[in-house]
C-alpha cells in the first residue's frame, strides 16, 4: 500500500509521498549483489555492489512496448541539422574575450626567455597567463595562453610573443626509449613495470608441442579521436560571487568545481553547462589545460572567455589512443584448437602508460602467458578512447589466430566457433557470415592466390564489453496542468541520443507519445549524472528515468483513481488518455492533467540495478577488394551482429554500431599519427593530412541488432569499434594471400606484403 499525496489544491502530489506503510516490526530490507561498472577518466573497472532487491518498475516484454525499441528520430535531430544547436564552440557573451595558447614546439626544451612586451602592443591584447615557466618534457605542451578582443588579434598576439628556448634531449618512439643510454622521460624511466599475467614456460612449451605454430609481430600505431569539436571551455565569469562555465566534456558534473577553485568561488555558485558536444570517445574528462587557462584569464579580467583549441593544437595537446607492439606465438592443434599463446607486448602511451587488454582476446586458451609493459616517450599521454585497449589486443589475436587456421587448412569461421565456448558468437558469427556470402567464398581454408588484378576477400573479429550501469543519476519528471511533461537531468550526450530517451522512457510509461515530452539536459542545475565513458551512460541513467517515470505514475493514479472510480493500481495510461482499467469514464491526457494542482505534479528517480543489465557480445565481418597492382584496398560490405539488451532507440543504435565500424575502417586502412623522431615534430596534425574515412570509402554497413532473452538496457558503444580493423586486416589476407601485420593496410605495405617492392 501507499501513503495518499495531498488532494489537489492542497500542495502537489511528489513521488516522495509514496513510502511504503510502516509495520510496528519493521523488516529488514532484503539485498543482493549485482556487477556494475565504474569509469575512471574513461576506462571502465568492473566492481560488485549490494544493492536493494525491492519491487518497482519494469521495462516489460518487448511486444508491448509502443515507444521503446523502435525506431525513434532523434528530438535533437531538427536543432542539429539546422545549425541552430549550441555546441561550446558556438557561445558568445557580451565582451567576450578570445584566447588561444602557446605549445611547445619540440619534444623537450629549456625555457630561456618569454617576453610579452611586443605581445602587449598588438591591437586587441588584452592578457596574458604563463602556464610553463621553466621546461616541457612533451611535444605540444602548454607554455602561455593569451586573450584578445577577436580571435585574429589573439593569433597575431601569440605570433608576437618572444619566445627563446634551448632544445633537450628527448625520445619520441619505442626503439628509441628503449635504448640503454636512451634520455629519461621521467622520474619513473621509459619502461613501466610489466603486468604479467600466466606461466611463460608452460605456454611456450604447448606452443613448441603444437602440432601448428606461428610467431609474429603485430602492430598497431597511435590515432586520434578527431572530436569535430576541439576540446575547450567558455568562462563566463563578470565579477561578483555566480559564474557560468560551457565546456565540451564528457562530465557534466566533472569541472565546475574546478573553475570554482581557480575563481574562488563556492561550487554551488558555479552552474556548469554542456547543452550539445561535439564528440568526445573518451579524451573529454576533466577541465584540462585549456579550462583552467580559460578561467585564470576571466578572473583577471572579468570578462567572459573562449578558449577552444585549434585543430593543430587538438592534434598535439588533446590526447590519443596509444599503440601498440606486441609479439605473440601461438599454437594450435589439427581441430583447430588454440592450445598455447605467448605475448610480450608493449603499450605507446606518450607520457602515459597506454592501454592493452589482455593476450588472447577472449578467444580461451589451455595455456597462455602475457607480459605488456608501457614504453613511454617524450608525446602527449594516451587517453581513453572508445574500447580503450581493445582494438589493439583484437587485431593481434585475430591475426594469429587465422595464420594458425591457414596452416591448419582449416576453416576460418569454424575455428572461431572452436574456440568459443559461448554460443552467443557462435550465433552471431554464422549470421555476420552469411551477410557476406561467406558460404559461396571459395577461400574459406586457404587465402587467395593474388594471380588476379582484383581480388576479393573475407576477414572475422569479435568483441566483447561491459556496459553495465551504477549509481549517479537523478532524474525529475515534471507533469504540469496543462498536459506538459518534463523529463529533466544533468547528464550530457556524445552524440549518443541520450536526450530521446530521456525523453522517451517517461512517454513509454505514462502513454504518450515521444513528442509530448520535453527533454532537459546537460546542465549542473539539474540532477546528478555519471560521466560518459565506458558505454556506462545509457545502463546507468535509463534506470533512473524509468524509476522517475514510474514515480510519476504512481502519483498521478492516486490523484486521478477517485475521478475514474478505480483503485490507483487500476488507472491505465495509454495512448494519450487514461481511464480505469476495466472500461468505464476516460479522460484525454490534458483533462487529467487539469486535475492537478497549480503546482503540477514532481517525482524524482534513482538508479534501480534490476534495470540494467552487464556484457554484450559483438561479431563482425569484412569483404574487401584488393587491387593487387596498385595495393588499393576498397572496402565492400561490413556486417556486425551486437547485443545491447533491451535497446532503447533502434535506429540510434544502428547509427551507433555503424559509426563504430566506420572508425574501424581508419585505423585498419588510414589512420596513424605520424612524429618524425629526428626533427621532433608531428607531420600530419591536420585533417588534410591525418587520413579519415569520408564518403567514397564508407562501403555497405549491414547492422543486425542481436534480441536475445536479456530485458534491461546495455551499454554498448564501445564494442562495434574494436572487431574491424582486425577483420578488414584478416579479408586483405584471405583476398590476396598479402598478411599485414602493421596497420594501417596501406598500399605500400599490401605491395610489400605480395612481394612487388621492397
Amino acid at each position: 500500500m501507499s501513503a495518499t499525496p495531498p488532494f489537489p489544491g492542497a500542495g502537489y502530489p511528489d513521488a516522495s509521498l509514496l513510502a511504503p506503510a510502516q509495520d510496528s516490526a519493521p523488516k529488514p530490507k532484503r539485498t543482493k549483489k549485482i556487477k556494475a561498472t565504474k569509469v575512471v577518466d574513461g576506462i571502465e573497472q568492473e566492481v560488485e555492489i549490494e544493492v536493494e532487491d525491492a519491487g518497482g518498475p519494469e521495462w516489460g516484454a518487448r511486444e508491448t512496448l509502443k515507444v521503446l525499441d523502435k525506431d525513434l528520430q532523434r528530438v535533437d535531430g531538427p536543432v542539429k541539422v539546422s545549425g541552430r544547436a549550441v555546441y561550446t564552440h558556438d557561445v558568445r557573451a557580451p565582451g567576450m574575450a578570445w584566447a588561444r595558447l602557446l605549445l611547445a614546439p619540440v619534444a623537450a626544451l629549456k625555457i630561456a626567455r618569454l617576453d610579452f612586451a611586443a605581445c602587449k602592443a598588438v591591437k586587441g591584447y588584452l592578457a596574458h597567463e604563463v602556464l610553463e615557466a621553466e621546461e616541457t618534457r612533451w611535444l605540444g605542451q602548454p607554455i602561455a595562453a593569451v586573450a584578445a578582443e577577436s580571435s585574429e588579434a589573439a593569433e597575431d598576439c601569440l605570433r608576437a610573443i618572444f619566445f627563446e628556448w634551448e632544445a633537450r634531449p628527448a625520445v619520441l618512439d619505442r626503439e628509441s626509449a628503449l635504448k640503454p643510454d636512451a634520455p629519461q622521460v621521467g622520474r619513473r624511466g621509459n619502461q613501466s613495470k610489466p603486468s604479467v599475467r600466466g606461466e611463460e614456460a608452460k605456454a611456450r612449451a604447448a606452443i613448441e608441442a603444437a602440432q601448428f605454430k606461428v610467431s609474429a609481430t603485430y602492430t598497431v600505431p597511435v590515432v586520434h579521436h578527431a572530436c569535430l569539436e576541439t576540446h575547450g571551455a567558455v568562462v563566463d565569469w563578470r565579477g561578483g560571487d555566480e559564474a557560468t562555465v560551457h565546456c565540451s566534456t564528457q562530465v557534466t558534473f566533472g569541472f565546475a568545481g574546478d573553475a570554482a577553485k581557480i575563481l574562488e568561488l563556492k561550487q554551488a555558485n558555479v552552474v556548469g553547462v554542456v547543452e550539445h558536444m561535439g564528440g568526445g570517445f573518451g579524451s573529454k574528462f576533466g577541465f584540462g589545460i585549456e579550462g583552467e587557462a580559460a578561467a585564470r584569464l576571466s578572473k583577471g579580467l572579468r570578462r567572459p572567455v573562449h578558449l577552444m583549441l585549434t585543430r593543430k593544437d587538438e592534434f598535439r595537446m588533446a590526447g590519443n589512443r596509444s599503440g601498440s607492439h606486441i609479439e605473440a606465438s601461438g599454437g594450435m592443434d589439427s581441430a583447430g584448437v588454440l592450445v598455447g599463446v605467448a605475448a610480450r607486448a608493449h603499450k605507446h602511451g606518450g607520457l602515459g602508460d597506454g592501454s592493452l587488454s589482455g593476450l588472447p582476446y577472449i578467444y580461451k586458451c589451455a595455456e597462455s602467458w602475457s607480459e605488456i609493459s608501457g614504453v613511454r616517450t617524450n608525446l602527449d599521454a594516451s587517453r581513453a578512447m572508445r574500447a580503450p585497449g581493445h582494438p589493439q589486443a583484437s587485431f593481434a589475436t585475430e591475426s594469429l589466430l587465422d595464420e594458425l587456421a591457414y596452416a591448419a587448412g582449416l576453416d576460418l569461421l569454424e575455428v572461431r566457433k572452436a574456440n568459443l565456448d559461448d554460443k552467443v558468437w557462435h550465433r552471431q558469427l554464422d549470421r555476420v557470415a552469411r551477410e557476406v556470402g561467406w558460404f559461396e567464398h571459395a577461400n574459406r581454408t586457404r587465402p587467395g592466390s593474388g594471380k588476379d588484378e582484383l581480388c576479393v576477400g573475407i576477414g572475422f573479429a569479435i568483441s566483447r564489453w561491459g556496459g553495465g550501469g551504477g549509481p549517479a543519476c537523478e532524474v525529475e519528471i515534471a507533469i504540469e496542468r496543462d498536459g506538459s511533461v518534463t523529463s529533466a537531468v544533468g547528464s550530457q550526450d556524445l552524440g549518443t541520443g541520450v536526450r530521446t530517451y530521456v525523453a522517451a522512457i517517461p512517454a513509454e510509461e505514462l502513454g504518450l507519445p515521444l513528442s509530448a515530452v520535453v527533454a532537459k539536459i546537460g546542465s549542473t542545475r539539474l540532477g546528478n549524472a555519471n560521466g560518459s565513458g565506458g558505454s556506462v551512460t545509457t545502463a546507468s541513467l535509463a534506470p533512473a528515468v524509468k524509476h522517475a517515470a514510474w514515480n510519476a505514475r504512481q502519483a498521478f493514479a492516486e490523484v486521478l483513481a477517485p475521478l475514474l472510480g478505480c483503485t490507483p493500481a487500476d488507472v491505465v495510461f495509454v495512448d494519450g488518455h487514461v481511464q480505469a482499467a476495466a472500461g468505464g469514464r476516460k479522460l484525454s491526457w490534458k483533462q487529467a492533467c487539469a486535475a492537478l494542482p497549480e503546482a503540477g505534479l514532481r517525482a524524482k528517480g534513482t538508479w534501480q540495478a534490476h534495470l540494467q543489465a552487464n556484457g554484450v557480445h559483438g561479431a563482425q565481418a569484412a569483404k574487401v577488394e584488393v587491387d593487387t597492382l596498385t595495393g588499393r584496398v576498397r572496402v565492400l560490405h561490413m556486417a556486425c551482429m551486437q547485443d545491447v539488451g533491451l535497446c532503447l532507440n533502434r535506429a540510434a543504435t544502428r547509427s551507433q554500431i555503424n559509426g563504430g565500424m566506420v572508425q574501424a575502417l581508419g585505423y585498419a586502412l588510414l589512420e596513424e599519427r605520424v612524429v618524425d623522431p629526428a626533427l621532433g615534430l608531428q607531420l600530419n596534425p591536420c585533417f588534410e593530412d591525418y587520413k579519415l574515412p569520408h564518403s567514397l570509402e564508407i562501403p555497405k554497413m549491414t547492422v543486425v541488432l542481436d534480441d536475445e532473452d536479456r530485458r534491461a538496457p546495455i551499454g554498448m558503444s564501445e564494442a562495434p569499434i574494436v572487431p574491424g580493423g582486425a577483420a578488414i586486416a584478416n579479408a586483405i589476407h584471405n583476398a590476396c594471400g598479402a598478411r599485414i601485420r602493421s596497420l594501417p593496410c596501406t598500399p605500400d605495405k599490401v605491395l610489400a606484403a605480395l612481394g612487388k617492392v621492397s
